[in-house]
């Protein structure tokens, strides 16, 4: 197992396999819409929207960690982990712990003052994972959305 590394252009269709695989394993087989062109685009482009980081095994692409910046109006700059994701050949693995040690030493370089994620909460080895590292899951908050159709329905309604 190599450390991980930024992700380049051409692991994009990898990349999706395993948003693909999480999405599966959350429920949510048919939800993804996105494609290998909108991750080249959107990770790649003029003004990148996400540092994507991969842990090959074997010259596999088995883990995937996709960050973002955002902004705290308590904290300052955050740095948001969109997904940590690891092929299900690898979990337990330590994959995860690879991943996850790369993200918090981004973090730490770019001086963000919270790294912050979303865990499902019957997700109880992912929880368990991540409090074994000194994570604080907040079981008080609720996660909000507004999807297309959400945001479509809020506009009609102004």
């Amino acid at each position: 197992m190599e450390q991980p590394r930024l992700a380049r252009i051409e692991d994009m269709p990898r990349v999706l396999e395993l948003i693909q695989e999480l999405a599966t394993y959350e429920k949510e087989a048919d939800a993804v819409e996105i494609t290998v062109s909108d991750l080249e685009t959107d990770g790649f482009g003029s003004n990148p929207k996400f540092t994507c980081f991969v842990c090959e095994v074997e010259n596999v692409v088995e883990g995937i960690a996709l960050v973002y910046p955002r902004y705290s109006t308590w904290k300052g700059e955050i740095l948001h982990l969109e997904d940590l994701i690891v092929s299900e050949n690898y979990r337990g693995k330590g994959v995860g712990t690879l991943l996850l040690d790369t993200v918090v030493k981004h973090g730490q370089q770019l001086g963000v003052k919270r790294i912050s994620w979303e865990v499902l909460d019957w997700n109880e080895p992912a929880i368990k994972f991540y409090e074994s590292k000194g994570a604080d899951v907040k079981r008080d908050w609720d996660v909000v959305h507004l999807d297309e159709q959400g945001i479509q329905n809020y506009l009609n309604q102004l």
